[in-house]
């Protein structure tokens, strides 16, 4: 399969299941056997990941990317044991980074959750444009990424948790920062984004957040 079909929400899915780590292989980046150029998609897709990995608390070496012609069979092999042997001394998914078990699947369902709109992210704002590993690398390493994700991103992604934690129960405000690992003053600024776009609503006779009518 052509790593142009590698979609992000097999590889959160993946970590969802209980993957400690997930490794992309395709061929060599400029040497795409169906000139779709489907593995500078799966570069781009690994950056983002490892990203959002990084701001959900987890190891971005979790996830992996390896270019290979199909005659490098050896090659293919190290590469593997590499890999293996890294996610091997990282540790159970999660464990090794001292992250809340719920916490963890709270952030992973939350980042599914979004996976449409993620890839509309990749597609249109982290998308370099000439299919070079160079440029790809450059792009990557430039601070305006992580501004795209934190801008971009971060907002929705952390109301789509407040919305998986309200689906048991209306919450306070102190409480959805604790589950959230974020001081009140964040907390409550994302709240009011939330409320401002109908994803939850405040209940004055409860004092709490409850989902609204989305």
């Amino acid at each position: 399969m052509c790593t142009g079909r590698v979609d992000l929400g097999f590889v959160l899915r993946a970590f969802s299941k209980g993957a400690d780590g997930v490794f992309i292989v395709g061929c060599r980046l400029g040497e795409c056997n169906y000139t779709t150029h489907g593995n500078f998609h799966a570069l781009r897709l690994t950056h983002l990941c490892k990203r959002l990995l990084e701001r959900l608390g987890l190891d971005p070496r979790r996830i992996g990317i390896e270019f290979l012609s199909s005659g490098e069979g050896a090659r293919f092999a190290e590469a593997t044991d590499a890999f293996t042997a890294q996610v091997r001394e990282l540790g159970p998914l999660g464990r090794s980074e001292g992250l809340d078990p719920d916490r963890l699947r709270n952030g992973l369902d939350a980042l599914e959750s979004i996976v449409p709109y993620l890839r509309m992210i990749l597609a249109e704002k982290l998308n370099p444009g000439l299919p070079s590993p160079e440029a790809y690398e450059a792009f990557f390493a430039h601070h305006d990424v992580d501004r795209v994700i934190d801008e971009a991103v971060v907002e929705k992604w952390i109301m789509a948790r407040v919305a998986l934690l309200l689906r048991a129960s209306p919450l306070a405000t102190a409480e959805i920062a604790e589950r959230l690992g974020l001081s009140p003053s964040e907390a409550s600024r994302y709240l009011a984004a939330a409320v401002a776009r109908g994803v939850i609503r405040y209940d004055l006779s409860q004092k709490r957040y409850a989902l609204g009518s989305v």
